[in-house]
């Protein structure tokens, strides 16, 4: 008897682990078309996908090639170059685990829209090299994070926040850059890759984006509205028609070890 129970629980765990197996995706962006050094800018509103996630790109005619926020994605690897003319590098340098392309977020509102409900695993973040070298050294918008005396509390936080059916599901707060500690040798800006746990949200329907920062002005933050997201992983919701199909083989075990026990 010992035995067939054994066989059952085996059976389940089996069963399960399959289930989340088939259902786990990933959003690389590897899987879009890119030249080496170089980046998504269609001057159009043009969506893009990569793995189960939609990106949205907005784009707006103001003459001479602008303006665009939401998301474009990248391979470029410069991390010493200031300014706007570098708004498409990651400070890590490459994409998340070495790969090549990563996705550029930028405000306005960045948005990742999955086609049914989903439970975000996590993500891999990063600041911009505009971003991160505008709070290091400041520049003729935004000022040098911690001031002239290293004291100043400055910091630059993402946050994400989980929607389902236009219901907030839950937020996570991610600090790109933060100086607020009492030892100045704490203070940070963000360069590596650093995966953020987004499963508290729940299941999403999509994602969006804010970002705050401790620089602002009449117009908004100061700093530079950027960040870096890469290897987006999310596991689908079971359908209820899924989760019936696994409890029926679950009650055809449950009935075999039965019968089993009792002859």
């Amino acid at each position: 008897m010992r035995r067939a129970i054994n066989l059952l629980a085996i059976s389940a765990v089996v069963l399960f682990a399959f289930a989340v197996r088939v259902e786990a995706a990933v959003s690389t962006f590897d899987d879009l078309p890119l030249a080496p050094n170089s980046f998504y800018f269609p001057a159009t509103p043009t969506n893009f996908a990569s793995g189960p996630a939609t990106y949205n790109h907005n784009y707006t005619d103001f003459g001479s090639g602008c303006c665009w926020d939401g998301w474009s994605y990248s391979n470029k690897t410069d991390v010493t170059t200031p300014g706007f003319a570098n708004q498409y590098s990651a400070y890590a340098g490459t994409g998340a685990q070495g790969t090549a392309n990563y996705g550029i977020g930028f405000l306005g509102a960045p948005t990742v829209t999955f086609a049914t409900p989903s439970v975000v695993s996590g993500a891999y973040f990063t600041n911009t090299t505009y971003a991160a070298l505008s709070m290091l050294n400041g520049d003729s918008f935004a000022k040098k994070f911690g001031g002239t005396s290293g004291n100043d509390p400055d910091f630059f936080k993402l946050t994400i926040i989980g929607k389902n059916a236009n219901q907030t599901t839950g937020m996570v707060d991610f600090y790109l850059a933060d100086y607020r500690f009492a030892n100045n040798s704490s203070d940070y800006i963000v360069k590596a890759w650093t995966f953020v746990d987004l499963s508290s949200l729940g299941a999403v329907t999509q994602l969006a984006f804010a970002l705050d920062s401790s620089d602002t002005g009449a117009f908004g933050i100061n700093t530079p509205g950027y960040f870096a997201m890469d290897s987006l992983t999310t596991a689908a919701v079971p359908e209820p028609s899924s989760i019936v199909l696994l409890l029926s083989g679950l009650a055809v075990m449950i009935g075999i070890v039965r019968r089993r026990t009792v002859s």
